[in-house]
């Protein structure tokens, strides 16, 4: 949560091992499908920022190659979509020179990425690829790395048969229903299309959002609102990609209950009160907190070491932060919040509070200790922001339904236990960065060759199996590296089209490393908050009131979008979250003054 730099170095962690070969240069000799390969004619077939050029020197074989300039934030991109055939695998090459060169494959499905370092010298990078049911285009990419110098291309190969798609869609599937209606689910089923063409997928859209592929003819709706009615609708479609048309849409309700800290706003801010610690913002007392905020996460209760489970929360000391109240003033304030309709919670973490449930012990510790502060300060409920290396998912561990690694398992555990032991009363929230939630679109843990970062996406089994118990989920849209969302581009912070598109993820849901077998689903809209810097002296990242209102506006009206369009309409998205109370403070309260206002105002 505090302020600190994102690396180069740190972003890199996440990609695959690179297979990067110095060798003498050589023509490449293989069958190749892509256009202009060797941009012998220039850069025809590519698209490519405007300064990106066919040099004639160097050039690894025939007369050119292409040379291109990352600027500022931009990766310099040159890219080329490419017919592919469905369930066949593809061998993709090229040979770069340049500190730092990516080639990869992007498409539904399909996450191929590879990078090296080469420098002066010609290397060779290679990846490859399966495309799935229905897949039949894909787009190949080389690109740089930001603030670094330019890169150089040369003698691209996409080795595979090119795409020969037929056009002939299956029948509608029929007699779509909706039942088996919990709080949060919905159980549908339909009959199967009726003609020979051969299907192999169905895609079911739920209130004309983007639709989610299912493989046989039912599935269950999760992550739904209580009490609300929602709309589905499912199409057949073949391994050429071909989709009938959509059936006659069919409603259902969910339950009333379910989810968890009730007694909260239709809209909510949700700040951090620095309660045991200062740093340049200046120290808050509870009772100076202004009405604006609707939960207040004391930061933070930390572990007395990382992997003892034994967490311990304190006041700041007076050496510290002079202006300091009583314990027991610090107690009576919160009573106040409270009788008002506040929610305050013991935030667990932060950037140094490491904290590792490795063992049956430290989970049954966990418990225990969290419990006791929140039995002694007569707190609401619980934030996780567990940062760092906290969370991991150990090698094979691939399933998001059954995690089996331990500091997940017995996270896990821990939650379901305080859930269980304060009820429904019980207010659970959590602050993840990206790289732990939306990085999972790319990278799952370890990854199958071993070689990404083990905590890469690793608090979605935990998000995932307490979805039902969440009250809240802000990620932090800050600390954050680029970020591939489900237009398969890459959003970096600071603007609105970060925040749309990493929320989007969260409310549509999305196939974890592109399978579609393993999603993660989506949560319900009133779980969802945009976490934000509250202001430039909080965060890498922040993002301007105007900036951040339109990204409201985008999600919530389906309006003031800009280049990234959601998925879907999400008119009761719960809110913001703000790191924090303090440093909104310091900055004439800019933040909460200004969005109080505008959700006040959105109803």
């Amino acid at each position: 949560m505090r302020f600190r730099a994102v690396l180069l170095a740190t972003a890199l962690t996440v990609l695959p091992a690179t297979v990067l070969t110095v060798l003498p240069a050589a023509p490449a000799a293989a069958a190749n499908i892509l256009a202009n390969p060797g941009f012998e004619s220039g850069l025809n077939g590519w698209t490519c920022p405007s300064d990106a050029q066919a040099v004639s020197a160097p050039v690894h074989g025939g007369a050119r190659a292409l040379r291109a300039t990352p600027q500022g934030s931009d990766f310099a991109r040159c890219q080329q979509v490419v017919t592919v055939r469905p369930g066949t695998t593809y061998q993709l090459s090229a040979w770069v020179q340049g500190d730092y060169v990516f080639l990869g494959a992007t498409g539904t499905g399909v996450s191929a990425s590879t990078w090296g370092a080469p420098g002066g010298q010609w290397g060779q990078l290679k990846t490859s690829f399966t495309t799935g049911a229905g897949v039949t285009s894909v787009t190949i990419h080389l690109n740089g790395w930001y603030g670094q110098g330019p890169y150089l291309a040369d003698d691209v190969v996409l080795d595979g048969p090119g795409g020969t798609p037929d056009t002939q869609a299956p029948t509608t599937p029929g007699n779509l229903t909706v039942g088996g209606a919990t709080s949060s689910s919905l159980s549908l089923s339909w009959n199967a299309s009726t003609d020979d063409v051969g299907v192999t997928r169905y895609e079911l859209s739920r209130d004309n959002a983007a639709p989610v592929a299912v493989t046989g003819t039912s599935h269950q709706a999760t992550g739904l609102a209580a009490a609300t009615t929602y709309r589905f609708k499912v199409r057949a479609c073949d391994a050429a990609g071909n989709c009938s048309p959509y059936g006659s849409e069919a409603s259902g309700t969910t339950t009333a209950g379910g989810g968890g800290g009730g007694g909260l706003p239709k809209r909510v801010l949700v700040g951090y009160l620095h309660a045991s610690f200062a740093n340049g913002s200046g120290y808050v007392r509870m009772s100076d907190v202004p009405d604006a905020w609707d939960v207040i996460n004391l930061a933070f209760g930390e572990p007395t070491s990382v992997t003892s489970g034994d967490i311990r929360f304190r006041q700041c000391p007076a050496a510290e932060c002079p202006n300091v109240e009583s314990e027991a003033d610090f107690i009576a304030a919160i009573r106040a919040k409270q009788a008002t309709g506040k929610k305050v919670l013991i935030s667990i973490g932060g950037q140094n509070g490491q904290v590792q449930l490795t063992t049956a012990a430290a989970r049954d510790k966990f418990v225990e200790s969290v419990g006791a502060i929140i039995d002694r300060y007569g707190l609401d409920g619980l934030d996780i922001d567990f940062e760092g290396h906290s969370l991991h998912l150990d090698p094979g561990d691939t399933n998001l339904a059954s995690p089996t690694t331990p500091v997940v398992v017995n996270l896990i555990a821990a939650l379901k236990r305080l859930k269980s032991r304060y009820g429904a009363r019980f207010t659970l929230t959590m602050a993840p960065e990206t790289f732990f939630v939306q990085l999972g679109y790319q990278f799952y843990g370890p990854g199958p060759n071993g070689a990404a970062d083990s905590r890469a996406a690793s608090y979605l089994p935990v998000i995932h199996a307490m979805r039902d118990d969440l009250t809240l989920l802000h990620v932090q849209d800050y600390n954050s590296g680029p970020i591939r969302g489900l237009d398969d581009q890459y959003h970096t912070m600071g603007g609105h089209d970060f925040h749309v598109a990493m929320t989007d993820m969260l409310l549509a849901g999305f196939p974890i490393m592109g399978d579609a077998a393993n999603r993660f689903p989506p949560l319900r809209q009133d779980q969802v908050a945009i976490g934000l810097p509250a202001s430039v002296n909080a965060g890498n990242g922040f993002t301007t009131v105007a900036e951040v209102q339109k990204a409201l506006d985008c999600l919530t009206k389906g309006s003031n979008c800009g280049t990234y369009r959601p998925r879907g309409v999400y008119p009761d998205l719960r809110g913001l979250m703000a790191w924090s109370i303090n440093w909104d403070r310091f900055n004439g309260t800019e933040f909460s003054r200004s969005h109080r206002a505008y959700l006040d105002r959105l109803g």
